[in-house]
């Protein structure tokens, strides 16, 4: 006997023991299409017709219009993570839809090269210190530890199925020379146009790298510990407002400041006071004298002196211009003001109120000097700083400390015994009121994980200020996905000033500046660059460390400088060795697509349609190549070959990161990293660690909100591989009952033919592709996954595939019901392979070869991306079905709940078994739309119901006959305001043998529609 299940591919329960003799009359669904993924059989043999075939074919379809996705480059460094994964998947669902939609894409594959991580592994690779290797040592080999690594992250790339010209020629590297030329070629252009100066000013600093940072090479940790100080400084009396004379006197007064880097107070120039807070005066009552603090945080800070009386408010613009002794004696008062200055960034919400001033080592102190005139802003004078490139105290402190104790300093790392060292001095001057620990929230330096510290140091730095308004006129005609995140980019543009590109590290691409020794004159201009350009054009960016000073000294140099008295000598030439900052590399990358000249139309506005990255990117790469492009639009001369500069982008989308299934961040030291290749292809142990295949990763990649963090783990998988099989069993089921007859290439079925809910099916299914178009083209992937699924498994699993069955299986090939159904499986398949096509290419490949050919022997080269994507046409919408069927599926779920009672009570065990009655009032107009549609669809409620037959009747019409078992219930009818009654009982004709179905007279052998459908001998 039959049970009726919801899993369409079951197909031997559809035969019975007794009934074997009628099993090769049947149609029963023919394929070689594997039910389970087997990714070495189901996505290897598709992996290259759908990846470098397809890229290599769809390349020369040059009459295609051009679809630019511009991919942000990796760093090279390193095995593949998930975030690399995400973000080549979601790139590549781009591209292949665009592909589908008659497209001709630009995809090149890039990938970002110079750096500290490359170089550090380098430098361990040779057992080498940087300081201590010559940098032509250092950048062969770092040259060749970020080859070996493009290698293996090009090959790991591949497993995801990612359409692209992977070969060297069809990617691009920010390491070769025509790359760093074209960067250099900008760079030129930028310091023509006024952008780029030298300036000795505080930046962030990293003494495990030995380089500046900038903002977006940070991180921050807020488990940092310091050793917090509040110090005392003591004010000249006789500088100060009349009335505090009065109350001090001779007395000493003091105020009092709180730092959490102690190790900065040798370089302290001032103190800061905000004019508008009220400050208070108190008298220590140990008759140390007094000391001022901000009246709002006395009861916070007067644990520091112990006890006190007030004895004065004064306000902080009456303390302005009030000067005071050094800390420390030996401090030179030329090299500093001594006094207290007014600085708006002053609150009263933390410390004391008052701050002590170090422009060396702070951006707000320098901003306040420089407002106050107390700074030239290009002199490296008298800026005080006695911190080396080490992090650590240099020789210059002694200046301050005096050289006593300043021997004991030079040397020390400034975070560490640095800092210890400078408390005990402040001990020994009698200015420590107290020391604290505090942990803290503080930045660290991304590639080395070690505190950052902020430090003056000559440093290259580009204007921002000349080109901001520029930058954010061009985001207001960038969209942007999801749409919040215009915000965020917006601000990090407007609140920077300035962009410090210049690195200490030899490996990257050189500022080529000049250095005259003996004038300390630096040489950079557009015509010194176009000369040195000129020669690393011709000899490679290499030649720079390689090559003579001389060379690189042209004649329109030592002619200026013999005119001031100075005959050129190569020994009073020096070459600059800083590197540009990593995201100057990056920024650059817009230039690949202009020099490719794809965009040549008058009226083209940018060079990407598309850039997708992380959230992280809105302070690197798409900042940074929106102020590399925005610094020379409208530059005189560009020295490329094309001048004209486009916007980089026309569309900007940001996705989360990947976490963990707790929601942790991924971490090899939480042991919770899942890696991309483990997911495709398994771990060691395939029971723990299956291997899922890449159409799996990509169907989950699809599934999130990816625009948010995401999390992934063992069950997230688990459910992704679940839900994908019930969509490849659904292009199973189709496939099979389509190849089970050679049906024509081209089936002319009427529209009017078709039953409810065939045309109900259709409209679905029109409503899905055109749900899925729309979201295509939005980026909104988890709502097209959603929405296939759920039509996969409740419109074709648990509906139309389990109702047809009967027709497929059991009907003639020619008979109208089976040829309308294997007409609509037919659109099903199509419509779904290329609905899935760009999420899971592996599956659609393979679903589309099994479509053309019969078993996996022919291989042809032909790809399902290769034909266009024929939409449904607008007469598949059909409102009238959908509002028909949604009146007939109360009445099924009502039979359903009936026959499970059934079986429950155990009176059927198969729903053929029973007949249904539908029980109609008296009552009801006969104009009733519910009534029009269930008379008219009479035939059909035995198919819908899965039943041998169904009656409309009324209460008179039943009759007095009890039936051997019977169960009612009613259907409310919710818009149409009727309840009908509906019953069950058993079958009034015979099991047919062959179709099982309760159709059969009991003298016939077979039901009538069996006797027709099997051939006459």
């Amino acid at each position: 006997m039959i049970y009726r299940r919801r899993c369409p591919l079951n197909f031997q329960r559809f035969l019975s023991t007794d009934s074997k003799a009628y099993s090769k009359t049947l149609l029963l669904p023919k394929t070689p299409f594997p039910q389970w993924i087997d990714p070495q059989k189901s996505e290897k043999p598709f992996r290259d017709r759908t990846t470098t075939a397809l890229y290599d074919w769809q390349e020369k379809s040059v009459s295609r219009p051009l679809f630019v996705l511009h991919d942000g480059p990796p760093y090279a460094n390193g095995p593949l993570h998930m975030g690399h994964a995400l973000n080549k998947i979601l790139k590549d669902i781009i591209n292949r839809f665009q592909l589908l939609q008659g497209k001709r894409i630009n995809y090149i594959p890039g990938w970002d090269c110079h750096g500290l991580p490359i170089e550090n592994k380098a430098l361990k690779d040779m057992k080498l210190k940087a300081h201590e290797t010559p940098p032509v040592i250092t950048r062969r080999a770092a040259r060749s530890v970020a080859e070996r690594e493009m290698q293996r992250q090009s090959e790991e790339f591949q497993e995801f199925g990612i359409m692209a010209d992977w070969s060297q020629k069809g990617t691009y590297r920010t390491l070769d020379k025509s790359y760093e030329l074209r960067q250099l070629r900008i760079f030129a252009q930028m310091v023509e146009n006024g952008l780029i100066y030298r300036h000795f000013r505080p930046v962030h600093y990293s003494p495990s790298s030995r380089s500046a940072l900038a903002e977006a090479e940070l991180i921050y940790r807020d488990d940092h510990r310091s050793q917090s100080v509040y110090v005392y400084f003591k004010l000249k009396v006789s500088t100060c407002d009349l009335a505090i004379q009065e109350f001090v006197q001779k007395s000493n007064l003091r105020v009092l400041v709180w730092t959490t880097t102690p190790w900065t107070l040798s370089a302290n120039m001032a103190v800061a006071v905000n004019p508008s807070v009220v400050y208070m005066m108190v008298k220590l009552l140990d008759d140390s004298g007094f000391v001022i603090v901000a009246e709002d945080r006395l009861d916070f800070v007067g644990h520091c002196f112990g006890s006190y009386e007030e004895v004065i408010q004064i306000r902080g613009s009456d303390l302005v211009g009030v000067q005071y002794e050094p800390i420390f004696p030996s401090a030179l008062k030329k090299h500093a003001p001594y006094r207290i200055i007014p600085a708006s960034h002053v609150t009263s919400d933390s410390g004391t109120g008052l701050v002590h001033v170090a422009p060396a080592h702070g951006a707000e102190d320098y901003a306040a000097f420089l407002s106050m005139g107390l700074l030239d802003a290009r002199s490296e004078y008298p800026l005080l700083c006695h911190v080396d490139e080490r992090g650590c105290f240099s020789s210059a402190i002694q200046n301050v400390v005096g050289d006593i104790l300043g021997k004991d300093l030079v040397g020390l790392e400034v975070l560490k015994a640095g800092t210890t060292t400078i408390i005990d001095v402040l001990k020994l001057y009698d200015a420590l009121a107290k020391e604290e620990p505090i942990v803290h929230r503080y930045p660290y330096d991304w590639k080395t994980d070690q505190p950052i510290i902020v430090t003056a140091t000559s440093q290259w730095f580009a204007n921002l200020d000349a080109i901001k308004e520029r930058a954010l006129t061009t985001l207001e005609t960038v969209n942007f996905f999801p749409p919040a995140s215009r915000t965020r980019l917006q601000s990090f543009i407007s609140t920077r000033s300035e962009w410090c590109i210049s690195r200490q590290r030899p490996w990257g691409v050189p500022i080529p500046s000049l250095h005259h020794i003996p004038t300390k004159a630096v040489v950079l201009e557009r015509s010194s660059l176009d000369h040195i350009l000129s020669i690393l054009d011709t000899k490679g960016v290499d030649y720079w460390w390689e090559g003579p000073v001389e060379e690189f000294v042209s004649e329109e140099i030592r002619r200026s400088f013999e005119a001031n008295g100075f005959p050129f000598k190569s020994s009073d030439w020096v070459k600059g060795m800083d590197t540009m900052d990593v995201w100057f590399d990056s920024g650059s990358s817009w230039t690949l697509l202009r020099e490719l000249g794809l965009r040549k139309q008058v009226n083209d506005a940018f060079y990407a349609d598309v850039c997708l990255e992380g959230s992280d990117q809105h302070r690197g790469w798409f900042q940074s190549m929106l102020l590399t492009s925005s610094s020379v639009t409208g530059s005189k001369t560009s020295g490329d070959r094309n001048d004209h500069v486009l916007k980089p982008y026309k569309n900007l989308i940001t996705h989360g990161m990947v976490l963990d299934q707790e929601g942790k961040k991924m971490s090899k030291s939480l042991g919770n990293v899942i890696s991309p290749l483990v997911v495709v292809n398994g771990g060691k142990n395939k029971k723990i660690e299956p291997a899922y295949g890449a159409d799996v990763l990509r169907f989950w990649a699809a599934s999130v909100e990816y625009w948010r963090d995401m999390a992934l783990g063992p069950t997230v998988l688990s459910q992704s591989s679940e839900a994908l099989r019930k969509i490849r069993n659904s292009i199973r089921f189709a496939l099979g009952n389509i190849n089970s007859v050679q049906y024509p290439e081209e089936m002319n079925i009427d529209r009017a033919s078709l039953s409810i809910v065939d045309r109900y099916v259709m409209h679905e299914l029109y409503k899905l592709e055109r749900l899925a178009l729309q979201n295509y083209e939005n980026f909104n992937f988890p709502r097209i996954v959603s929405s296939v699924s759920n039509f996969a498994n409740v419109t074709l699993s648990s509906l139309y595939f389990d109702i047809m069955k009967d027709a497929l299986y059991a009907d003639s090939p020619e008979s109208p019901d089976r040829r309308a159904v294997a007409f609509v499986l037919k659109q099903i398949l199509e419509t779904m392979v290329n609905i899935m096509a760009p999420i899971t290419p592996h599956l659609a490949e393979e679903a589309y070869h099994y479509a053309q050919s019969s078993g996996p022997e022919r291989l042809d080269e032909s790809s399902v991306f290769m034909r266009p994507w024929n939409r449904m046409s607008d007469e598949w919408l059909d409102p009238s079905a959908e509002i028909e069927m949604s009146c007939l599926m109360p009445v099924r779920e009502g039979v359903l709940k009936l026959l499970e009672q059934g079986r429950a009570a155990k009176q059927l065990r198969s729903s053929l078994e029973a007949e249904v009655d539908i029980i109609i009032p008296n009552d009801i107009p006969s104009d009733n739309n519910f009534l029009r549609v269930l008379r008219r669809e009479e035939a059909f409620i035995k198919t819908l119901c899965i039943v041998s037959d169904a009656h409309i009747t009324d209460e008179v019409s039943l009759g007095a006959n009890v039936p051997q078992w019977v169960y009612s219930s009613s259907v409310a009818l919710r818009d149409e305001g009727v309840i009908i009654g509906i019953r069950a009982r058993p079958s009034s004709r015979e099991k047919c043998p062959r179709c099982w179905m309760y159709t059969r007279q009991s003298d016939d052998s077979l039901c009538h529609r069996c006797s027709s459908a099997i051939p006459q001998k």
